[in-house]
């Protein structure tokens, strides 16, 4: 018997040793000659090779002919990837190594929804390249969720967010759902090419039209955790309530320093707080966030669960937080009046807005008051109304005043080296006793979030600095500029509002700054700077340092927000091992590691903001049902040969105003979509026009608004 067959006679060799042994074989396999080659006897130790050959046919390493043998997918001239599919019945691959996207036919995507993973073979085609199916590996869902519709006698489920996807759903199979019922199936038959899906209803969640039923849907169609387990909470359940004695020692004191929170006035997980004070030359700042990695490890049943969730995710409704409440209201959060563990960074800060210097260090801390933004505003307005006698408040103001003054150092630093200065305001959800939105307001941005932001950016910027000085393993935050396409894209819609730049093949944010100065104040500002946003890549983990585009940074870290972002607590685990170790070595994380991890968090992130954004959308459109008829100013956000995508601009939300609703006529679309216009009469729309449109239809479950012009456009159309 071989070494290597010694080594596995009672264990399963990793799918890397695996994929080796096949590479060097040269050849396909089957489970018998890998079982025989790893030394591997008797049906439970072959189950558990079955198991992880499974996993790898999963992953898109491998993949099991018609004969029943094991083959290497690039030795094959195989193609494994995400599917993401198109509205329209097409839809694209997304290959797991990074190449370019790979189109996917309606023809072949009959039998696949979004998120599905599958192996294909590609080929060229006229428009590029194109693939076939080869293999489903793995599929996105085996439950969906969506509202129950019966068609010509036959019940169906429209799954949400997919509007071609249906399951059909058998005699006898609703569970007592009524039609139009939002309802959780368990998949039976996935789609084929041939046949749809069968389904049978496991969870009526309510009425379409109820909000909390809308949010359990996001939820679960997004397959966001929402519940901790009983194992979990019994873990949490024996974690002291508070700080004991014996968990001070070798941590500095900083009780008696007047550390304050500011937050918004319906936060509970107070993560971070902080303390300036001015010295000869600038400021000592101090940012203390909450020491989570110290109640969570590596390893345990919390930490599994805060792994899998990645970030909490706020509902207009509810939270579902990334920590059981005991930790993330509770033991973790800074509460005013009482002790709790921090890890802190120091920086001694130039007149200039410079970090000179700065410190990590673990520490005890006894937050001195709880702000909220408005609260900490007035108070530096002179507006608070409270009388400042004794020395504690004293010691307040002045600590206050003092991080004003170093905001507005960090802010003109920010300016001079070109980070991005999108002025593009939220809007905040006002809900009703029922859940549903009773008015849409403007959210407002003081100068204490600007504060609190600049604090936070600088703690992070030497938390990246740090740690790529130590090269220990960790996440970065990470933010591309646009990718050529986007920037050919930006560039016609900023050149049709007159805006012209020197080198069209790039843009830097000094560029795209100068036109939001000219900008500022006029009626395309709020849209030229959506437009921008959406040009922009996504921010995402990845343990590899490239830079933050949108602020102007050569490295970016999240320190700040360990309560609710997982990345956070993993760069927190990094810096208390090199201040314990004093080096990287042994660090419980190697690359490949924090590599995967990357790739959880920032899909975690973006399942979180997709299903958030659903839920509000509803909202929005459920808001807008019963104000059908009246008119609304918008602006032209988008142009297509079908029509104008309008945007409401106090409302955040989008609509389209369709062809036929136009003077009749042709209508071609200019290159760069920049304006559509009638062949015979002239008239023409372009990006950033200002437009009275009349609210014809809204579409909840679709998400759908359709608007039509009134004045002089809606007049000529008869």
């Amino acid at each position: 018997m071989s070494d290597t067959a010694k080594r596995y006679r009672h264990s399963v060799p990793s799918g890397e040793e695996i994929a080796g042994f096949m590479e060097s074989t040269g050849r396909p396999l089957t489970l018998v000659s890998l079982a025989a080659h790893f030394g591997l006897k008797g049906s439970k130790h072959q189950a558990a090779l079955r198991n992880r050959l499974r996993t790898m046919v999963r992953d898109g390493q491998i993949i099991r002919n018609r004969v029943k043998e094991y083959c290497l997918v690039q030795h094959v001239g195989l193609v494994t990837g995400c599917v993401q599919a198109h509205r329209d019945g097409y839809g694209f691959l997304t290959p797991d190594d990074g190449g370019a996207d790979v189109f996917l036919s309606p023809r072949e995507m009959a039998s696949l929804w979004s998120g599905d993973r599958v192996a294909v073979r590609v080929s060229s085609a006229r428009h590029g390249s194109e693939a076939r199916l080869v293999e489903v590996l793995q599929r996105a869902a085996d439950e969906v969720v969506g509202r129950l519709v019966r068609e010509r006698g036959i019940d169906l489920v429209q799954v949400e967010g997919r509007e071609r996807a249906r399951v059909l759903i058998p005699k006898g199979k609703r569970l007592g759902a009524k039609t139009g019922d939002l309802v959780c199936v368990e998949i039976v038959e996935h789609p084929t090419k041939r046949t749809g899906a069968i389904g049978r209803v496991s969870r009526v969640l309510g009425r379409a039209g109820d909000p909390g039923a809308q949010t359990m849907a996001a939820i679960l169609s997004h397959a966001l955790p929402h519940e901790f387990t009983p194992l979990v909470v019994a873990e949490v359940d024996r974690i002291p309530a508070s700080v004991s004695a014996t968990e001070i020692p070798g941590r500095e004191d900083l009780r008696s320093v007047p550390l304050v929170t500011i937050d918004g006035v319906d936060a509970r997980d107070f993560d971070d707080a902080v303390y300036c004070e001015r010295n000869a030359d600038g400021w000592r700042l101090i940012v203390a966030i909450a020491d989570v990695g110290h109640y969570v490890k590596p390893g345990t049943r919390v930490d599994e669960a805060a792994r899998e969730r990645g970030t909490s995710v706020y509902f207009p409704d509810r939270v579902l937080p990334m920590l059981p409440e005991a930790l993330s209201n509770g033991l973790c959060s800074l509460q005013p009046g009482r002790e709790r563990l921090c890890l802190c960074c120091e920086m001694t800060v130039s007149p200039h807005g410079e970090v000179r210097r700065s410190r990590f260090y673990e520490a005890v801390m006894r937050s001195a008051r709880r702000f909220t933004y408005e609260q900490a505003a007035e108070h530096l307005a002179g507006q608070s109304g409270v009388g400042e006698t004794s020395t504690a408040q004293a010691a307040e103001s002045d600590s206050l005043a003092a991080l004003a003054e170093v905001y507005k150092a960090f802010r003109e630093r920010r300016r001079q080296r070109g980070a991005l200065e999108f002025k593009v305001g939220e809007v905040a959800l006002e809900l009703d006793a029922q859940g549903r939105i009773a008015s849409i307001v403007p959210r407002q941005r003081l100068v204490t979030h600007r504060i609190i932001e600049e604090c936070m950016i600088a703690a992070n910027v030497e938390a990246a600095r740090w740690l790529r000085k130590a090269r220990i393993a960790t996440l970065y935050r990470v933010h591309d500029g646009p990718s050529p396409k986007r920037v050919e894209e930006l560039t016609l819609y900023l050149g049709a509002l007159g805006f012209k730049f020197g080198s069209p093949g790039s843009l830097r944010p000094d560029d795209l700054n100068r036109v939001l100065r000219e900008l500022a104040g006029s009626s395309e500002a709020e849209l030229v700077e959506t437009m921008m946003l959406r040009s922009m890549a996504r921010a995402d983990y990845k343990p590899k340092n490239l830079g933050h585009f949108g602020l102007a940074l050569p490295a970016y870290a999240h320190f700040t927000s360990p309560i609710r972002r997982y990345p956070d607590l993993l760069v927190h685990r990094a810096i208390k091992h090199l201040l314990r170790q004093g080096g990287a070595r042994g660090f419980a994380y190697d690359l490949p590691a924090m590599e995967q991890l990357g790739r959880h968090c920032s899909h975690a992130e973006q399942r979180a903001d997709e299903a958030v954004w659903d839920v509000e959308e509803h909202l929005k459109c459920a808001f807008l049902k019963g104000r059908v008829g009246e008119q609304f100013s918008v602006s032209v956000a988008g142009i297509a040969p079908y029509g104008l995508f309008v945007r409401v601009p106090e409302l955040r939300i989008d609509g389209l105003v369709h062809v036929t609703s136009l003077p009749r006529d042709y209508y071609r679309v200019s290159p760069g979509a920049a304006s559509l216009t009638g062949e015979h009469s002239g008239v023409s729309f372009r990006l950033a026009d200002s437009l009275q449109v009349r609210l014809a239809s809204v579409n909840v479950p679709e998400r759908k608004l359709d608007f039509v012009p009134v004045g002089r456009a809606g007049d000529a159309r008869t």
